[in-house]
Formats: structure tokens, sequence, C-alpha cells
């Protein structure tokens, strides 16, 4: 019981720990290693080999995939082949943008004029996806071949039609359902229009698609996690859902979020317009995609890296992560609280510096107010506490902080997103006294046996007693700093030799803790078993450095039943038993 308990309990402050976002780290490299394996020196196909390929890009994997050469020649093929599928050309342009494949100007030109043609027909957003995409592939392979397109307003218009209310996209006039993962590739479509206009676009036209991002930026939803008391949102993070199973297949909040980062990223980069772009929905989003920590799928850790990698590049507003190296410091050990702030992907942050505005103590809505500057540490790139408030004292706390950018022109590239609250957990040794265990007479007057006792030591303890009579167990907890400490776990366990077990929680009144075992109402809960009990006492938090997790041995309790006509006698027994340490 208490180990399931504890279990419990990690489990849930695993699942809210994300609240504590920290940049990309060498553990997403290791994933992609291993998530990323070709066999037989290629992959499945050129759309899995372009997701690895742009993985290892973005984490900055120097290591070369023994692939090019088969690779290479299916791109070639694709690209040479009339027949090839509009899919196929845009995932092998894709890939040679990286493999630098052996292409000469008249396949791009051909590709060029084959892919301006299907612009022209084209009826789903789909198909104007991969055609505008493979064209602004090809100009930033070539800057030999024409890949202007005459008309631009015209498909920006047709993009734009199959635009929604709510700032959602259709794949096709013909179906009424509305998409988020179409509204993000609309919007790197409208992107790619832009930037292959032989002509400026109308400028009313720009302004009508920042109208729909800020409505579909409006539509991100607050990503939460369970916790013991129902739903709580996890530190301002956001995402994009996508509900219906669409055209396009089904897309997880993962790809669909990915998508409108893309989309917006894309759509701010060619254009003139300033999009206004809400600083604490960009930070949300970014703040998402560390939350899921590293997926366990290749697609879903290339949706994640290709996302931060979109929000870290971006040139209207670029996220800053604050982070803690350790979120548990321990009073015991005088562990000074550090901070760091870095891009999504880890890279340095402009002249900042850091507040530690408030603290806030678990399960409470009042705040210390601190207002205080924290050091900054150059050679480390860490800002510091030298020592932790005076009041602070073991247990959970929720920490404020405030970046403050120095750089007036700096505020209008990156997203800091106002107030960042961290949990973090302050540790400490938990004073345990007056522990006393006692086998007292049936009105609790008189005290037939009483042991002092070292819970933090070895001893070696005797009880005897008769069903009559009652065991009692007691001590006291102190906080560092002196105050009550009541912890997470605190129950007794009796343990027969047949290891049938008995579990109680025990009660408290302030810094006294105690139990009291009435033998003679618990002779049926026993099961009648006599014999010897194991006495074992947990008492365990994740706050106390000295915790009692494994459970201690008190004694050992001796029951026998003896049975008289019908009549069912127990009494308690003498025993002992050594402490184990935990």
């Amino acid at each position: 019981m208490g180990k399931l308990l504890g279990i419990l309990i990690l489990a849930l402050l695993c699942i809210c720990e994300a609240a504590i976002f920290r940049p990309i780290s060498e553990s997403h490299r290791s994933a992609a290693l291993d998530l990323f394996t070709p066999k037989h020196a290629s992959f499945k196909s050129l759309e899995e080999t372009y997701e690895a390929l742009r993985t290892f890009e973005v984490l900055g994997i120097d290591q070369q995939l023994d692939i090019k050469a088969a690779t290479c020649k299916s791109v070639v093929d694709t690209l040479r082949s009339p027949s090839s599928a509009l899919k196929d050309v845009f995932q092998a342009l894709r890939v040679n943008g990286v493999l630098k494949c052996e292409l000469n100007e008249e396949t791009f030109s051909g590709i060029a004029s084959r892919l301006k043609d299907f612009v022209k027909t084209a009826s789903s957003l789909i198909d104007y996806y991969y055609s505008v995409g493979s064209l602004v592939l090809i100009k930033g392979q070539t800057s030999e071949v024409d890949v202007h397109l005459g008309g631009a307003d015209s498909v920006f218009r047709a993009i734009k039609a199959l635009s929604q209310s709510d700032g959602r996209w259709r794949y096709s006039s013909n179906n009424p359902e509305s998409s988020t993962f179409a509204a993000g590739i609309a919007l790197e479509s409208l992107a790619g229009v832009i930037s292959l206009a032989s002509s400026e676009i109308d400028h009313s036209l720009i302004s009508l698609v920042k109208n729909d991002i800020s409505k579909l930026l409006d539509g991100a939803e607050k990503y939460v996690c369970l916790v013991m008391l129902g739903i709580k949102q996890i530190g301002g993070a956001y995402y994009f859902d996508q509900k219906p199973v669409d055209a396009h297949g089904h897309q997880s909040p993962l790809s669909a979020s990915s998508a409108v980062v893309r989309g917006i990223t894309a759509f701010a980069t060619v254009s003139d317009e300033d999009l206004n772009l809400p600083g604490d929905k960009i930070l949300g989003l970014a703040r998402f995609f560390l939350s899921v920590g590293i997926p366990g799928s290749a697609e879903d850790l290339f949706y994640q890296l290709d996302a931060l990698a979109s929000l870290e590049n971006n040139r209207v507003s670029i996220p800053l992560i604050l982070s803690l190296p350790a979120a548990v410091l321990s009073l015991t050990r005088k562990d000074q609280l550090k901070v760091k702030v870095n891009t999504v992907l880890g890279s340095a942050a402009p002249s900042l510096s850091v507040k530690l505005k408030q603290i806030f103590s678990s399960g409470s809505k009042d705040a210390s107010i601190i207002d205080q500057d924290l050091k900054f540490d150059p050679e480390n790139a860490v800002h510091f506490l030298d020592a932790l408030p005076e009041n602070i004292d073991a247990g959970s706390y929720i920490f404020s902080f405030e970046i403050v950018l120095h750089n007036p022109e700096d505020k209008k590239i990156y997203a800091t997103g106002g107030r960042t609250k961290v949990p973090i957990s302050v540790t400490g040794f938990v004073k345990v006294d007056h522990a006393d265990v006692a086998v007292l007479d049936s009105d609790l007057v008189n005290v037939e046996t009483q042991k002092r006792i070292d819970l933090a030591g070895d001893n070696t303890i005797s009880l005897s007693a008769n069903h009559l009579q009652k065991l009692r167990l007691s001590f006291q907890l102190t906080s560092p700093l002196g105050h009550s400490f009541k912890p997470h776990q605190a129950f007794l366990k009796l343990i027969h030799e047949s290891k049938v077990e008995h579990i109680f929680v025990v009660g408290n009144s302030g810094m006294f803790f105690e139990i009291i075992l009435d033998f003679l109402g618990l002779v049926e809960k026993f099961f009648y078993l006599s014999g010897r009990y194991d006495i074992q006492l947990t008492v365990g938090d994740a706050v106390m450095l000295n915790l009692f997790t494994t459970l201690k041995a008190l004694g050992f309790l001796g029951i026998f039943l003896m049975f008289v006509g019908h009549r069912t006698l127990a009494y308690l027994a003498s025993s002992s038993a050594k402490l184990k340490s935990a």
C-alpha cells in the first residue's frame, strides 16, 4: 500500500512536471538516432527520408547517414518521370534540398513547367500546397529557373476562398468540413504564392489573411493535465486539436499544431504586414511542444522539432524559455536557486534579467511578495539567488519569475510571456521527537508497557499485551524551521506471519501523530489469526530527506487465539524484533 501510494504521488507529479519547460537537449539527439534508422541504406519513402534529414538538421547532428546514393537515385527518378504524383515530386524536392543530388537545370525547368500547369488547374487545397510548395523549393535550389507565378492574385484568392469564419480552412469547395491542419497548410501555401508572385499581391488580401490568423490563434486550446483535484492548466501552454477525421486523414494535436506553426511563421516571413502575433500564444505553443518531452515515434519527433525550429527562426516573435536546472532544492545542503533562459532549441538568449516576483505556498492563494533580481553568472549563463528567502520551509511552492529584456528593440523580437510560474520542491530533514510505543489497558488510563523508540536508529523492542488491551504509537514531526509538518503518508501496517496485511492511517493534530489499536475490536478484522505480527511504520513525503519510505519494523506482535466452547479468546503474546533501516 505504501509503495503504491508513493508511486501514485510520483506519477501525478510526473504528469504535471511538464509545467517546468526545458529546451531541446541531448536526450532528443539520442532519441533521433534511435528512431530514425534506415534499413538497407534507405528509408521506406522519400517522406520518411525528409523527416529524418530535417530532424537531424534541426538537432545539429552531423552524423552522415549512408543513404545518399540510394536516396538520390530515387529523387532523380521521381523528378525526371512525367508520371510522378504531385506529392512525390514535393517530397523529392524537399529531400534534394538537404542532400543536394545531381540535377541539371533542364530537369528543374521541366518540373517547374509542369508545376505551373498544376497550379492553374488545381481544385483542392492539397493540390495548391504541393504545387506551390514545390515551386518554392525549386526557387531555393536554383536561380536559373523561372518559377514566378503569373496571376498570383487569382491563385491567392482561390486558396483564400476556402477559409472559414473561425480561421480554419476547408480542403475543397466540395468538402464542408473545416480543419485546423488545413489552415496550417493553407497559410504555408499562401506564403508560397506571395514569394512566387511576379507582382505585389493585393494588400487587402493580406489584411484578410491577417484577420484569419488572429481568429485561428483565438481558437487555440489551453493544454491541461490531470491532478488529484481535477484538471489544471499547464503553465500557459496552448495547442490546436484536430477533432474530426478529415480528408487528409487523422491528425493528432501534435501534427495539427505543427502545421499551424509552420503556416503562421511562413506567412509572417514573406508578408510586409505587421501580423501583431500575440506573444503569449506563440510562447504557449512553444511550451506545448516542449511539454511533450521526447515523443515515442519518429513522425511525432519530426513534428515537434520542425515546429520548434520554425518558432526559433521566425522574424516576429521568438519564444524564450525559462527553465530550472534543478526543481528540487535542499535546505540542508543550502542549494542555490538557479534559472536559465534560452530559445526553444537551447540557443543563448539576448541580454536580460530575471526577477523572482512571488512565492506561492502549495494549496494556498496567498503569496509572499519578493520582487528580487537574480544575480547572473555569465560563465555558466545562469541566473541565481545566493540563498532562499528566510521564511521558506520544507514544502511545495510555486515560484513566479519575470524576464526583463535589457534592449527595448528585443521586445519586438522575443516573446517572454509575462510572469512564468514554476513548481519547486524545497526539501530538508524533518525532526522526529517523542516517538513512543505503549500497551494500555482498556480504558486508556493505565500504561502496561511504554517504550521510547528512535525511528532513525536501531532498536530492540519487546511488547506484551492481551486481547483486552490497546496498542498506542505516537510521535512528533517538526519541519526545519520548527513548524508542524504533515507528510503525504503516515500509516501503520501489521503483517501476520502468513503475510496477511492490515493497514491503518496514523492521525495527527498539529505536530503530534497518534494511533491507538483496540485489539478486542480488531479480532474479527484480523480474521482470528493467531501468531506473530510484524509492526511497520511508513512516514513519507516528497520534501522529506529522511523519509521512512521502506517502512521501519517496530517489533513483533503475537496474537494467539484460544477457543473455549463457542467463544473465542484472543490475547497478545510478547515477542521482539530488531528495527530494520530504511
